[in-house]
């Protein structure tokens, strides 16, 4: 399947995303309730019904790296929803370097993030603009460098410029993104 035109959110949870076992991975895909750098609100429930679907056909969200469909680097062995957010819990391929890589990157701290692609199904927009996210298609879940929600990231150790100029290169590449989309919101 294609992936032109879906949706990245990029999210982390402070220490909940870790490697045990040299491939265990689990943590926060998304959070719900929180704005991210976008002005985008991931309602809780959005994602039911596409877990449903992908359980019924017999399919599972895909574990990639940065998001690049060429680069399956695990397995999420689970993915549902909870008060929280979307939870995950996988692991890594050993056999595969791009999967020995990302466990290395995460127990040294190098990448803390998690991050969704998905496909809109259900929106609206709230009084101050922001969109309201209350049905997804999930796609994918990736490790990735540099995760959206600012209060959502796995053990930062950042000072408050390095947290600044992080913010600053995620607006930035959201705007790019966004001015890149067509139309219909297709890259």
């Amino acid at each position: 399947m294609s992936q032109m035109g879906l949706e990245h959110k990029f999210c982390g949870l402070e220490s909940t995303l870790s490697v045990t076992d040299g491939h265990v991975v689990e943590g926060y895909a998304s959070l719900f309730g929180k704005a991210d750098q976008g002005g985008d609100v991931v309602q809780p429930g959005a994602y039911a019904g596409s877990l449903q679907a992908l359980a019924k056909a017999g399919r599972s969200v895909k574990m990639l790296w940065q998001h690049d469909p060429a680069q399956p680097i695990g397995i999420w062995d689970e993915v549902r929803e909870d008060a929280t957010g979307l939870y995950v819990k996988g692991r890594l391929l050993d056999d595969v370097a791009k999967g020995r890589e990302a466990a290395a990157l995460i127990e040294a701290g190098a990448i803390d993030g998690l991050s969704i692609g998905y496909r809109t199904k259900r929106a609206e927009k709230d009084a101050s603009g922001r969109r309201l996210l209350s049905e997804l298609e999930l796609w994918e879940v990736s490790l990735v460098t540099f995760p959206m929600l600012p209060d959502a990231r796995v053990g930062a150790k950042a000072s408050d410029a390095e947290d600044t100029l992080l913010r600053e290169m995620a607006v930035a590449f959201t705007d790019a993104a966004k001015s890149l989309a067509g139309p219909d919101g297709l890259v």
